[in-house]
């Protein structure tokens, strides 16, 4: 039996450092679909209407590929594999406080300045709740601010696109508590994370109706997207032996077989091939260093791909609607993403930005407190042994 793979302490070897240069042409390519995928549901699902774009996408993509309608899940998909491979070595390398305030800082700002602006449009009766209620009450909006509203039955959605965010704290969460494992067997985060979300799935299906938990399912059907992207870090790094990163793939692929079965998903059947070439796009393309990966508008797309993915919805049906009827659809969409673009750019140069580096400076100033105690505590207990030598 092979030795384990034991990472020591040193920030330096506890884990390699795997190069993606072609991370923000997927992030790119990622917030592209989403923004596309939402189109889709809206024109065709809502509208009960069409438009020459997606009939382009569906020729060009969707059908030769047998790709999910509407692109669902390939946007997402790819974020969750950035995620995945992404942060799996700062979950090794650097301890829990750090770890989770580097994740946060960044996303929690704009996600909370998002979700206050999504509540206050549903109280002025602009926009409409993503989860059918006329309103939101006080607690509603409260819990919407944790992500608690998708945990009640029936769910409260004021921003429907942030679920996913359940799914990234959830991995960030376990990434702190599986940290022992990850830096002894880093194989065995992933294989025991897809056993447990298919009890999760299992247990939500046969589970009497009171006690089940929909949005547990959901977060179980997308996690393996998570650990796809986590063993690819792992391969590439060379972290696990060839063996067991396959089976740690058929894991989550029996996972995603089990959600579709049991109909968690909500784009059709083609899940696990859509899942699957995603995760060969973010293969091939993650290592890839051409011209692409430095042109202007993937840098711009990529930095913002964050606030983009939060704005868009809020964004969306009310420009198109008080606008189509005037322009037509296809200018109508182009005014939508023109104001999406001028909301992300002010987001993220006065939320996001702002909002990490208040947190880092928050987290520094933490630190240097506590060294300077450290270096007190130090020095005191050399003056205390100092003291008992000179009177011995």
């Amino acid at each position: 039996m092979p030795a384990p793979v034991f990472l020591p302490e040193s920030p330096e070897a506890a884990a390699p450092r795997v190069n993606l240069p072609g991370a923000d042409l997927l992030r790119a390519l990622a917030v592209a679909a989403v923004i596309y995928s939402h189109i889709s549901f809206y024109v065709i699902d809502d509208l009960g209407s069409g438009w020459w774009v997606i009939d382009v996408v569906y020729g060009v993509l969707i059908e030769p590929a047998e790709l999910n309608q509407h692109l669902s899940f390939v946007g997402v998909a790819v974020f969750m594999m950035l995620t995945g491979a992404l942060v799996t070595r700062s979950a090794i390398r650097d301890g829990p406080g750090k770890f989770l305030t580097n994740r946060f800082s960044r996303l929690l700002p704009a996600f909370w300045v998002a979700t206050a602006i999504a509540i206050l449009l549903v109280r002025l009766g602009i926009n409409g709740m993503f989860s059918g209620q006329e309103g939101i009450s006080d607690t509603e909006a409260l819990m919407s601010f944790f992500l608690g509203g998708f945990f009640l039955k029936p769910e409260v959605a004021v921003l429907g696109v942030t679920w996913t965010l359940t799914v990234q704290f959830l991995f960030y969460l376990a990434c702190v508590a599986a940290r022992p494992i990850l830096r002894l067997r880093p194989i065995v985060m992933p294989l025991a994370g897809g056993a447990l979300c298919s009890l999760v799935l299992l247990y939500n299906v046969y589970a009497p109706l009171p006690y089940t938990v929909p949005m547990l399912s959901k977060i179980a059907a997308t996690l393996p997207a998570v650990f796809l992207g986590q063993i690819m870090y792992l391969a590439w790094a060379k972290l696990a032996p060839g063996r067991w990163l396959i089976v740690a793939v058929l894991v989550q692929m029996h996972v995603i077989i089990v959600a579709t079965q049991f109909r968690v998903y909500w784009a059709g059947e083609h899940y696990l091939w859509t899942i699957s070439v995603v995760a060969a796009a973010v293969v091939l393309i993650g290592r890839y260093d051409g011209a692409p990966t430095r042109w202007s508008v993937v840098k711009w797309l990529s930095t913002r791909s964050y606030i983009i993915y939060l704005v868009h919805t809020l964004i969306l049906y009310r420009v198109v609607e008080n606008t189509v009827l005037y322009v037509g659809p296809t200018l109508a969409f182009a005014l939508f993403l023109l104001a999406t673009a001028a909301v992300a750019e002010i987001g993220y140069r006065w939320v996001e930005l702002p909002g990490a580096r208040a947190v880092t400076a928050w987290r520094n100033s933490r630190s240097r407190v506590a060294s300077k105690h450290e270096l007190v505590r130090r020095h005191s207990g050399t003056s205390v042994r100092k003291i008992h030598a000179d009177r011995a």
